[in-house]
């Protein structure tokens, strides 16, 4: 397993399908998944430190695994078939693994602070490197991250 940094969201055009794009910590390699709008705002919401009035469904599952005392360990982008990305997330210190989205499984280990890791076999199938000269697009897309807000992901 590699662990993974979130660079952040975005929409991809023309098609407006949000991406989250995630990179090695110790490598080169970027990981896009195309995720959903409710998503997206919710990685994007605690980028930004958003707290909104009421919690998200991400905060509750945070709450309620602080509350039974069973702490997110990691998330683990396991597989990839057929284009669908498979993530489990580790949790308590029994070896629990429950099978989750990747989308949800990033906004819910964003907000506890659990480390992001990836099987090297989606990394070398799913992973794109950037060459050197298109590192100014990666710094672009930080700025857009920067100016972003929630709400332009809402349907």
């Amino acid at each position: 397993m590699r662990e993974l940094s979130v660079v952040g969201v975005r929409v991809e055009l023309p098609s407006n399908q949000p991406i989250v794009l995630l990179r090695e910590v110790e490598g080169d390699r970027y990981l896009p998944i195309w995720i959903g709008a409710v998503e997206a705002t919710a990685i994007a919401y605690e980028q930004q430190g958003v707290k909104p009035a009421r919690p998200l469904t991400h905060d509750l599952l945070r709450d309620v695994l602080a509350a039974l005392q069973a702490p997110l360990r990691a998330v683990e982008i396991t597989e990839l078939k057929e284009n669908v990305f498979y993530a489990d997330l580790l949790i308590g210190d029994n070896g629990v693994r429950v099978s989750a989205r990747p989308s949800d499984s990033i906004a819910l280990a964003l907000r506890v602070g659990a480390p992001i890791r990836c099987a090297e076999q989606v990394l070398s199938e799913a992973g794109i490197v950037i060459p050197d000269e298109q590192e100014d697009e990666v710094e672009k897309f930080r700025e857009f991250l920067e100016q972003v807000r929630p709400e332009d992901f809402a349907g």
